[in-house]
């Protein structure tokens, strides 16, 4: 029996398996695969934030009350330096775009330009970053953290936020020095806060003007603020230590839960931000040894391009789950 072949038409316009499918090649084919399979990572951490915040909607921080911060500046600037950091990294990413085309046009100095531009943005929002971690880590105000894990923060009548270490009585007591060969006491110690939870009992006690505000939610979305005689009862009943700042067991700001989140997913995103200057360092000084212009094209750059760009896009979904919803 003679076998049968099937036979395409000439004029069929199909992909026969070869090594430039849509007419990409292999580089830029394994980009986008990294890309998608990146974004599916980031897709599920947000909606794991999501839901978690759902699950946690009365006791979620309000990030108007928490990131309100600017280097150098005091003050309550909320959302100010977020917003800052954002337009820096979407900026970074227009000229990513001038240096791609620069690329395609082979002009190899407007490529070195808009690329150190681009590193330059990039090393400022990983620096932002950087340092909005260690505000949110240090703190601010403090807090008072209960015994079942709620937090209570301290307000004055005007409804202004009270720092504890601006209220709290002092009450002297001796510290024992440990000597050297004693080194077992400080890995058994838990680490020190500004004030002792006794101190920050005794000032609250002491000034009338205070009050407890809770990190629940009331139907109006606003923290509930207990009366001065409920404040006074609920610090003595279930008042147990102080928190200054935030970590992945205590979060001044409300739930630890939050802080997790928050460390997870901007570290992640922070990391891919820092990797693609690195990468962009890398083909900046490429472009200026003539690397690229030896091989007639710029498709590295526009292959860090890429990569780039889906890091600005992630941060911008980021932005609005994380900071503004």
């Amino acid at each position: 029996m003679e076998a049968t072949v099937a036979k395409t038409s000439t004029d069929q316009k199909t992909w026969d398996g070869g090594n430039r499918p849509l007419n990409a090649s292999y580089g830029k084919m394994m980009m986008w695969f990294f890309i998608v399979s990146d974004a599916l990572t980031f897709s599920g951490f947000l909606a794991a934030y999501g839901f978690s915040r759902f699950k946690f909607i009365d006791s979620w921080p309000i990030a108007d009350e928490v990131f309100t911060h600017i280097p150098f500046i005091h003050g309550n600037f909320p959302m100010y330096y977020v917003a800052f950091m954002t337009f820096i990294l979407i900026f970074s990413s227009v000229t990513m775009v001038l240096a791609v085309d620069a690329g395609h046009h082979m002009k190899k100095n407007k490529v070195i330009v808009y690329l150190f531009l681009t590193i330059i943005g990039g090393a400022i929002f990983v620096g932002s970053q950087a340092w909005e971690w260690g505000t949110f880590i240090k703190g601010t105000y403090g807090a008072v953290e209960t015994k079942g894990g709620k937090i209570l923060q301290f307000l004055n009548t005007d409804g202004e936020r009270q720092a504890i270490t601006d209220f709290a009585i002092s009450i002297p007591s001796e510290r024992v020095t440990e000597q050297s060969n004693d080194g077992i006491w400080f890995q058994s110690e838990s680490p020190r806060t500004s004030v002792s939870f006794e101190e920050v009992k005794k000032g609250f006690l002491a000034d009338e003007s205070l009050l407890i505000r809770t990190q629940y939610l009331n139907d109006n979305g606003e923290r509930i603020i207990l009366s001065r005689a409920e404040s006074i009862a609920k610090l003595e009943k279930d008042g147990k230590l102080i928190v200054e700042g935030a970590n992945l067991k205590h979060n001044e700001y409300g739930t630890p839960l939050f802080a997790d989140f928050f460390f997870f997913i901007t570290g992640f995103h922070g990391f891919h931000v820092f990797s693609g200057v690195i990468f962009n360092i890398l083909v900046f000084f490429n472009v200026i040894i003539g690397t690229y212009e030896r091989r007639g094209h710029y498709e590295m750059v526009e292959k860090v391009g890429l990569y780039w760009h889906f890091v600005d896009l992630v941060w911008v979904f980021v932005f609005t789950v994380f900071y503004l919803v």
